[in-house]
């Protein structure tokens, strides 16, 4: 296979598209790849790290604050369109697959006027504007979570969940005795995004001392950024403080309760393994779509969700007594969680394009 894949700006993106790849690459060893990302973005140095032929374009998104600036974001999008038609072309692809970001719009885009198969992948529960856009002429829309469904045609629209989920089946457990916690106790993790927040840590600082005398065991991680501000916080004996975890989801595996936030990759990793969670939505972020994300999984009886705003030292560590203290609950929304779960995503994903492409 010849496969164009599209995909930027966060790990949200580039990793479910890092999974696809490597989905083709198991089942057509021979398939080669071209990767289109932006200029400045994360995915311009991990991509050509992983030896993946990797080329960039200059985009950038839309401003919602200044209409007018717009005009500038039009111009680059017309000319990474005829940048990606020449590319397309000369590489010939049999599909092209956009995985989000505003760079999939004018890839994508050229590969519609080239008469090129096209498939995107949401992850969200609402559709970032380019995956809108592009939706209008994509051969197939493939979607994380079974609400979006509703978002596209009936005629396009394949539930396939996250493609990472195949990726956190079969990666392997990192026990908690491994980083000096007792494997006899419970164990919560607390992690508000690979970064941080700034925000969360005046919170999180407040809440620390409240883990003082628990049953259960706290990895707390700040981020990297945030390490240094946890300094003059009395940390309880049953509390680990780490500025990040190469390997948190072999963690997760044997881990009993995540506080987190509720972006995609968060969502597929708890559902993967049915890890029930307390999720606090990032009310930052494009249509607060976090926040439907965690919506889904509450209504579904997946989570317990408690927004940024609700969120004190008094309520979570109600919400997690709550949780531990009540077994019947606790074991119903692990299985919640996991019913939402789709451990196969990436090869449903990769038979779909299969069946399009002939």
């Amino acid at each position: 296979m010849r496969a164009v894949v599209v995909a930027g700006g966060t790990g949200g993106h580039i990793y479910p598209a890092l999974a696809i790849i490597n989905k083709i690459k198991e089942k057509e060893p021979d398939s080669e790849i071209l990767y289109f990302g932006t200029t400045d973005r994360m995915e311009k140095d991990i991509i050509p790290n992983k030896g993946i032929p990797y080329i960039g374009l200059e985009m950038s998104g839309l401003n919602r604050k200044n209409p007018f600036g717009n005009v500038k974001v039009l111009k680059k999008f017309f000319k990474a369109v005829k940048q990606a038609q020449v590319e397309l072309k000369k590489f010939n692809p049999d599909i092209v697959i956009g995985v989000g970001g505003y760079i999939t719009a004018p890839v994508l885009y050229a590969a519609h006027k080239l008469k090129l198969p096209v498939v995107i992948h949401e992850q969200n529960s609402i559709a970032g504007l380019s995956n809108q856009f592009i939706a209008n002429f994509a051969n197939k829309v493939f979607v994380s979570l079974p609400g979006t469904v509703k978002d596209f045609s009936k005629n396009k629209v394949v539930y396939t969940g996250n493609p990472r989920s195949e990726e956190i089946v079969s990666t392997p457990k990192v026990t908690k005795e491994s980083l000096g916690f007792d494997k006899n106790k419970k164990l919560v993790v607390v992690v508000m995004g690979s970064l941080g927040s700034t925000t969360m840590t005046k919170k999180l600082k407040e809440l620390i001392p409240g883990f003082s005398n628990k049953a259960y065991q706290v990895l707390l991680i700040t981020g990297k950024a945030y390490y240094d501000d946890y300094k003059d916080v009395e940390v309880p004996e049953n509390v680990k403080l780490e500025p990040f975890m190469d390997n948190l989801i072999g963690l997760l595996k044997d881990s009993d309760l995540i506080v987190s936030r509720a972006g995609a990759s968060t969502i597929a990793e708890i559902t993967a393994i049915g890890l029930p969670a307390i999720l606090v939505p990032s009310p930052y972020v494009t249509h607060n779509h976090q926040y439907l994300n965690a919506l889904e999984l509450r209504d579904a009886g997946a989570c317990v969700l408690v927004t940024e705003e609700e969120f004190d030292k008094d309520r979570i560590l109600n919400e997690i007594d709550k949780l531990f203290d009540n077994l019947e609950s606790y074991s119903k929304m692990r299985v919640d969680s996991e019913k939402l779960g789709v451990k196969d995503s990436a090869t449903k994903i990769y038979d779909e394009i299969k069946r399009l492409i002939g």
